[in-house]
């Protein structure tokens, strides 16, 4: 089983293809994905923390 902190071979291609096409963009492009990359990345986190807030700790 693989790490929780390692990246699967799917996951490893899409950062290949990913990196690929920022090296195409332009500066103000690049910052304009990463605002968008940076803001769905918050949404997710919210996501994850709205599903742990009901829960009681395991015991």
């Amino acid at each position: 089983m693989e790490s929780s902190t390692s990246l699967s071979m799917e996951q490893q291609f899409q950062l290949q293809l990913l990196h690929r096409d920022v090296k195409k963009m332009n500066r103000e492009q690049a910052q304009e994905f990463l605002m968008e990359l940076l803001q769905q990345m918050m949404l997710k986190d919210n996501a994850i923390a709205q599903m742990f807030k009901g829960r009681s700790p395991a015991t």
